[in-house]
C-alpha cells in the first residue's frame, strides 16, 4: 500500500477561501477572547496570514485611537 495523504481538498472540497468580512468578525472575535474553535481552524486553513496580520494591526491602530480620543474628551470635559 502506498503512503497516501489527504489534503484540504480531498476532505472538503468545496472549501472555499475566508471573505474579508469573515476574517473581520474573526480578528474581533480574537481581540475580545471569545474566537470559537470551529472558526479558528478554518481561519488556519483557509485564510491568508497577510490579511490577518493587516487586519489585526488596523483593528489595533483603530482600538488606540479610540482610547486616545476618549481619553482626551474626558480630559477637556473635566477642564471646563
Amino acid at each position: 500500500m502506498g503512503n497516501t495523504t489527504l489534503n484540504d481538498k480531498d476532505l472538503n472540497p468545496d472549501a472555499t477561501p475566508v471573505t474579508v468580512l469573515e476574517a473581520v468578525r474573526s480578528v474581533l472575535a480574537a481581540m475580545l477572547g471569545v474566537q470559537s474553535n470551529k472558526n479558528r481552524e478554518r481561519d488556519f486553513r483557509h485564510g491568508s496570514a497577510r490579511l490577518y496580520v493587516g487586519l489585526g494591526i488596523a483593528a489595533t491602530l483603530l482600538f488606540v485611537l479610540a482610547v486616545y480620543s476618549a481619553v482626551k474628551l474626558i480630559l477637556a470635559l473635566a477642564a471646563s
